[in-house]
C-alpha cells in the first residue's frame, strides 16, 4: 500500500530550520547519493498482511551511509540520540520499531538499502525511524534512519526525501559509489521475489576453479537470507562464455559453483545440504558471446531458489 506525500498535508508549518544531525565521533562515511527529481517509498508502517505501507515522496533525494568500528553496540544506542534530535527539530516520528517488531527479514528486504559493503543490515538486530519534517508546500521532507549492529562494527543509513533543506551531517568526507550500484537491485529482494539471482561481485582467476580471496557482499546477503529462511534450499549454478569445449566449460562452471558452496559453508556456516553446486557451462547464456563484454556477463554464478 503506497500513502502519497500529499496526505501529511494537515501537518503544514513554516519554513524549517536546517537541521545538523550528530554522528558519533567515529562515525566513517561509507557511500553517499544524491538524485533528484527522484522518487523515495519511505516505510511508514511495519510489515503486516503480505506488505509493508510506504509513503511515496518525490523530489531530491540523499542516501547516505557510515560504518564505526565499535564492539557492543546495540541499534537502540546509534538510534537514540538522532532520534531525540529529530523531535527537537520539529520532525514528526511516524515509524518507530526494532527489528522483530518490524517484521524482521521480510521488512528489511521491503526496505531500500544501500548495496554492500557501504551497508550491512543484520536481521536479528536493526532499528529503523521514519520521520517527517512539515513544510507549507509539498512534498514534505521525510527522512529515515536504519541502524544496525553486528560483533565488531555497526551501520547507519540515512535517506532524505522530498523538500530537501541545508543540513548537515557531522562526518568526514564523502566516499561516493558507483552510479552503477543501484539500490533497486537488492540481490536478496531478487531471490526471494524472482527466484534467481547473479552474485556479480565474484572474482576468479581466469580459467581457474577457486574463489579468489576476499569478502563478498553478495555472499553476505546470500547467507542472511538463508539464516533468515532455515528450510531455502538453493542451487548454486556456474556458467561461463563459449571459449573452449562444452565438456571442459562444464566442468570448469561446477567446480567454480562448488568453490562458493564451501565458502558458504566455511565462512557463513551454512548446512550445506541445503545448498546445490552445478554448472552449465555455455549453454545458457544472458548476454551475446560475440563480443568481450557479452563474453564477461557470461562468466557467472548465478543463486537459484529449489525450494522452503
Amino acid at each position: 500500500m503506497i500513502l502519497r506525500a500529499l496526505v501529511l498535508g494537515c501537518f503544514l508549518v513554516g519554513p524549517a530550520a536546517a537541521l545538523e544531525l550528530s554522528l558519533p565521533a567515529a562515525a566513517r562515511l561509507t557511500a553517499e547519493r544524491n538524485t533528484g527529481p527522484d522518487r523515495y517509498s519511505a516505510p511508514a508502517g511495519i510489515f503486516r498482511n503480505g506488505q509493508v505501507v510506504t509513503l511515496e515522496v518525490e523530489g531530491d533525494v540523499h542516501r547516505a551511509a557510515w560504518r564505526l568500528s565499535q564492539q557492543g553496540l546495540t541499534p537502540l544506542q546509534l538510534v537514540r540520540p538522532l532520534r531525540r534530535q529529530l523531535v527537537d527539530a520539529g520532525y514528526e516520528i511516524l515509524l518507530d520499531c526494532a527489528s522483530q517488531t518490524c517484521g524482521g527479514f521480510d521488512f528489511r528486504f521491503a526496505t531500500e538499502t544501500l548495496p554492500g559493503p557501504n551497508m550491512y543490515v543484520n536481521i536479528r538486530a536493526y532499528h529503523f525511524i521514519t520521520a517527517v519534517r512539515p513544510s507549507v508546500a509539498a512534498p514534505q521532507e521525510v527522512l529515515t534512519i536504519l541502524a544496525s549492529t553486528a560483533a565488531n562494527s555497526a551501520y547507519l543509513q540515512i535517506i532524505r526525501a522530498g523538500e530537501v533543506s541545508d543540513d548537515e551531517v557531522v562526518t568526514d568526507a564523502p566516499v561516493p559509489i558507483a552510479p552503477a550500484a543501484q539500490v533497486e537491485n537488492d540481490l536478496g529482494n531478487r531471490l526471494i521475489q524472482q527466484g534467481h539471482a547473479v552474485l556479480r561481485d565474484l572474482e576468479f582467476a581466469t580459467g581457474a576453479s577457486d574463489l579468489n580471496d576476499g569478502s563478498y557482499a553478495s555472499l553476505q546477503t546470500l547467507a542472511e537470507v538463508l539464516e533468515a529462511r532455515p528450510e531455502l534450499r538453493i542451487a548454486l549454478v556456474g556458467h561461463t562464455d563459449s571459449v573452449g569445449g562444452l565438456d571442459g566449460n562444464i566442468a570448469l562452471s561446477q567446480r567454480r559453483a562448488q568453490s562458493v558452496r564451501r565458502r558458504m559453508i566455511d565462512s557463513y556456516g551454512i548446512d550445506g545440504a541445503r545448498m546445490e553446486a552445478e554448472g552449465m557451462g555455455y549453454l545458457a547464456p544472458i548476454a551475446s558471446n560475440l563480443e568481450e563484454t557479452g563474453r564477461e556477463e557470461n562468466r557467472r554464478v548465478e543463486v537459484i531458489v529449489l525450494g522452503e
